[in-house]
């Protein structure tokens, strides 16, 4: 896709830089010194806006690598940009990259390239991904004026440099990745969302997509949340490099608690930050919330899913929960794998018609968070 035009600022999570020509005006192998060319002040100033709003920046470029090097002596610049790409290969490989070390899906990522070649291969590989040229940025900030800005937000990107921190450490740790994990002390502190907390529930509805069960959106969420009989619980992790802040919403439903048989609690949402994917915390939260219904006298539990081609680890961390279709679900298919149970081929991509209901009973043992993440009430916490 090409052009400012038309797009959700809320799928944007990235935006990716070329150098030569782009961020700056030389072609940086050329010099006869090693200093690099002087950055353009509008394209310093508009990644600086997008970190404002949360939108990490990033660089791919077709150079030599030791650009990047020569990167690294300009400080004040470097740190502006997460995992920088700078090599010979095609720039639709180096967007696959830096999506794989942000841990986010390459349809987040946006390009920003004055080769029309290079947009083009792009577009032709990466369907996915928006591409623009240089004169398209100011068309591209002005689709986040007027939304607005969380606290989350505006920590994301130095958030996402501690991540940097943290994946260095585990490439050096020497251990298993559970050992590795253990180490880092995750604590997780689960409760339910208090005024300020809102703002950041309706962007986890907005912006998450691998980890959202259903795809609520955030004014659906707002009204629900303000409704007799609906909870909204938030979860908020940190570890030994600091905090992640709210990293997952979960909208509860507890009006049929005490009445009918048997009491349910219903999760028309769950959704949490991909920053946290593989460490248990999706999982952590699910098995929290499950105990609290318990606690509360729910004897069932019921999670409404929308299967979707991003989603797949949400599901398979449903079906890992005990958690099957019931008789409320309106779907020929199997929401937890996105099959047809008579044929077991693939459904396709979901639409909101395929929404569906998955439910357990809450007698017996319920399934237990990891043990390297310690999971904390919020009232405990407080206590």
């Amino acid at each position: 896709m090409s052009g400012a035009d038309g797009f959700d600022p809320d799928g944007v999570k990235c935006v990716v830089w070329d150098l030569d020509g782009t961020l700056w005006d030389e072609i940086a192998v050329e010099s006869a010194t090693d200093d690099l060319p002087t950055p353009r002040p509008e394209a310093l100033a508009a990644i600086d806006a997008l970190a404002a709003r949360g939108v990490l920046s990033s660089i791919a470029s077709r150079s030599a690598p030791s650009v990047l090097d020569r990167l690294d002596a300009v400080p004040e610049v470097r740190a502006r940009f997460l995992a920088p790409q700078v090599s010979w290969q095609d720039k639709s490989e180096s967007l696959r990259r830096i999506a794989k070390d942000l841990g986010i899906a390459v349809d987040a990522l946006v390009l920003v390239d004055d080769s029309p070649y290079e947009r083009a291969e792009v577009e032709a590989l990466l369907p996915g991904v928006r591409t623009l040229a240089p004169e398209d940025v100011p068309t591209l900030l002005a689709a986040f004026e007027g939304r607005e800005v969380t606290a989350e937000s505006r920590e994301r990107v130095r958030r996402y440099r501690t991540e940097e921190t943290r994946r260095a450490e585990g490439e050096r740790f020497e251990g298993s990745r559970e050992e590795f994990l253990r180490w880092c002390d995750m604590r997780l502190t689960v409760g339910a969302a208090t005024a300020d907390e809102v703002p950041r529930a309706l962007e986890l509805a907005a912006r998450t997509h691998r980890l959202n069960s259903s795809g609520l959106t955030p004014d659906r969420l707002r009204e629900l949340a303000s409704s007799d009989g609906y909870e909204l619980y938030t979860a908020r992790m940190t570890d030994r490099f600091g905090e992640y802040g709210i990293i997952g919403a979960a909208l509860v439903d507890r009006a049929d608690t005490g009445r009918g048989a048997p009491a349910t609690w219903s999760v028309p949402l769950l959704a949490l930050s991909c920053r946290v994917a593989g460490r248990g915390a999706a999982a952590a939260f699910l098995f929290r919330l499950m105990e609290g219904a318990r606690a509360a006298g729910a004897e069932e539990f019921r999670v409404t899913l929308r299967p979707t081609d991003a989603n797949l680890e949400m599901r398979i961390l449903l079906r890992q929960a005990g958690l099957r279709r019931t008789d409320d679900t309106d779907t020929d298919t199997d929401p937890a794998t996105d099959t047809d149970p008579a044929t077991g081929t693939g459904a396709g991509p979901a639409t909101a018609a395929d929404s569906a209901v998955l439910g357990r009973t809450l007698e017996g043992d319920l399934p237990s968070a990891p043990a390297w993440l310690h999971v904390i009430d919020r009232e405990d916490a407080e206590a």
